[in-house]
This record gives C-alpha cells, sequence and structure tokens, in this order.
C-alpha cells in the first residue's frame, strides 16, 4: 500500500514536530532549578518570616495585664531570666560567624592582543583559504562570521596567522602566557595590589591543561607566595568563568582577609580545525584570542570600592553531553 504525496509530507511534519524539543518544559525546570537554589541559599531567612509575622499577631492580641503577669514572672525567676538571656546570645554569636562574608569585586581587566595579530573577516577568510578549505567550507565560514557579533577587530594567535600554521605545545605555552601575563601586568598596574599579596589563585582554561599548569606558570613567574591556594580549571566548557568566580566566592568565605584572582582565558593554538567538516569548523569561527584577569576580596576596607559588591552565586547548570 503505497501513500500519496501529500500523506508523506504530512507524515514527516508530523515525524519533525514530534522530534522537536520541549522548549516550555526546560524553561520551567529551569525556573524550579532556580528557586531550589534560592530556596536553599535563604532557608533560615525564609523560616524567619512566619515566626515574625506569628510573634506579631500574638503581641497585638495580647492584654497589657498579661505582659505585667510576665515581667512579675522574670522578676522573680532569675534562671529562666538568664537562660533566655544565653540563648540569645549564642544566636547572636552563632550567626555572626556563620552568616556569609561580602565578598568584594576590586578591579578587573582584559588582555588586548597587539595590533599584527588583529585579523578582519576578509583576511580571516582569505588566510583559510591559503589553508586548504574547500569553496564549500570557506562559504559556511563566511555565513558563521557575518551571524556571529564578531567585530573586524578581533585576533587570532601568531601561530594560527601563519601560513602554514604551527600549533606546537610550545606556541600554544607561548599564546598562553602573552594573554595570563598581559592580563595580570595591567590589573596589578591598576589596583596597586602586589603579587605577594594574594592568597588564592583559580585559573581556567578548558582546552588547553599542560604540565606544568597554567596557575603554576602564573606562580613561577609572579614569585607569588608558597602557600597560595591554587586551582587550575580545564575542560569544564563555557560555563568554566562562572564555576571559577564560584569557587573564589567560597574560598573567600573560610578564608577571611584575602585576596583572590581569577584568570580566564581559552587557547586556540592547538585547537584550530584544518579539515571541511561544517560543524568542526565552527569553533574556528567564533573563538579568539583573549583573557580577563578577576581581583575579588573580603578586605572589610575594599567595600568602598567603586566596583561594589560580587554578590554570593548560586548556579544551576544543565547540559547535554
Amino acid at each position: 500500500m503505497h501513500m500519496s504525496g501529500e500523506t508523506r509530507v504530512k507524515a514527516k511534519l508530523a515525524m519533525s514536530v514530534r522530534r522537536r524539543p520541549n522548549f516550555r518544559i526546560s524553561i520551567s525546570l529551569e525556573y524550579v532549578k532556580l528557586g531550589y537554589c534560592y530556596l536553599v541559599t535563604h532557608l533560615l531567612k525564609l523560616a524567619l518570616i512566619p515566626l515574625t509575622a506569628m510573634l506579631f499577631v500574638e503581641a497585638t492580641r495580647t492584654d497589657p495585664n498579661d505582659l505585667l503577669q510576665v515581667w512579675l514572672l522574670l522578676k522573680y525567676n532569675l534562671l529562666a531570666v538568664f537562660t533566655l538571656s544565653g540563648l540569645l546570645v549564642v544566636g547572636c554569636i552563632f550567626h555572626f560567624f556563620t552568616r556569609p562574608r561580602p565578598v568584594y569585586l576590586v578591579d578587573y581587566t582584559c588582555y588586548k592582543p597587539p595590533v599584527f595579530l588583529e585579523t578582519g573577516f576578509e583576511e580571516f577568510l582569505s588566510h583559510s583559504k591559503l589553508i586548504g578549505f574547500n569553496n564549500s567550507s570557506l562559504e559556511f565560514q563566511r555565513k558563521i562570521l557575518e551571524r556571529s557579533g564578531l567585530s573586524e577587530h578581533t585576533h587570532v594567535s601568531e601561530a594560527v596567522k601563519c601560513v602554514p600554521p604551527r600549533p606546537t605545545m610550545l606556541n600554544a605555552r607561548t599564546e598562553a602566557e602573552q594573554v595570563m601575563f598581559g592580563a595580570l601586568d595591567n590589573l596589578f598596574a591598576a589596583t596597586g595590589v602586589k603579587p605577594k599579596d594574594i592568597d588564592i589563585l583559580i585559573v581556567n582554561c578548558s582546552l588547553f591543561s599542560p604540565t606544568p599548569s597554567l596557575s603554576a606558570m602564573i606562580i613561577n613567574k609572579y614569585k607569588l607566595r608558597s602557600n597560595i591556594k591554587s586551582y587550575n580549571l580545564s575542560g569544564m566548557g563555557c560555563s568554566a568563568s562562572v564555576i571559577s568566580i564560584n569557587l573564589a566566592n567560597d574560598l573567600l568565605q573560610v578564608h577571611r582577609n584575602s585576596y583572590a584572582i581569577v584568570v580566564s582565558t581559552e587557547n586556540i593554538t592547538q585547537n584550530w580545525y584544518f579539515g571541511n567538516r561544517k560543524s568542526m569548523l565552527i569553533p574556528n569561527c567564533l573563538f579568539r584570542v583573549g583573557g580577563a584577569a578577576i581581583l575579588l576580596s573580603n578586605w572589610r576596607s575594599d567595600r568602598c570600592h567603586p566596583r561594589g559588591l560580587q554578590q554570593g552565586l548560586s548556579m544551576c547548570v544543565s547540559g547535554a553531553g
């Protein structure tokens, strides 16, 4: 039994509708996750709201004679007075030591590569043609560039700009050093903070994780303290920067009077795709050379800094492998 052309079209449309993801469900789940994170973070404060309301209602119903009786009872019962006072003092001390400490964003700086690494759209496509991409891949990259939102003043690494490219480990380390050290030099110059004052160092770079690590390179370059708490995060994709900030915030809750630096970058030297598979060409069009260095602090002297307060993060990450 053969289906007509119209029936086949309807069947294909029905199958495409069934395969299409239900964005309403995903958005609803995202709001549920955000609500759960907010509930867990502010559980104690939310629990105090109904208790305060109940106390207020009972206070409005209380007769002045009842208050006088309570006063006389406490006056002649010193044990109850001392017990309530002790509980109040313990509660205040517990709240003082368990409350989240404010974390301040002191400053941040970005790395700007040298002018000779600047690559516009036409130069990028000409370079891709010299490397050996076919016409179909070049046209695909042109469309991605036009719709990407990138400007004509982005930069690629020196190893990628060479013809032929030189994606070696040495060149990848050189790119990482230029980006990280350039951003950190600007940060130390802008804030006046000395490298020896840094207590926490967090570096995130998803695609490049050498040995010695990127954080070790920074420690060796700036002669940071021997007891510095350093973390090197890799393989976490586009959420790595948010995870790094959240980690710095958590560490600053534990370590009093400390400075934390977060360095966020990506490395493209060894991760440039030279084939013609279109799905693999998208990172070539979107990723460029760049990085940022962020200085966070929990010193009270930094609370009047113009950058202001960095609120605690409640992060819910969902993704598909």
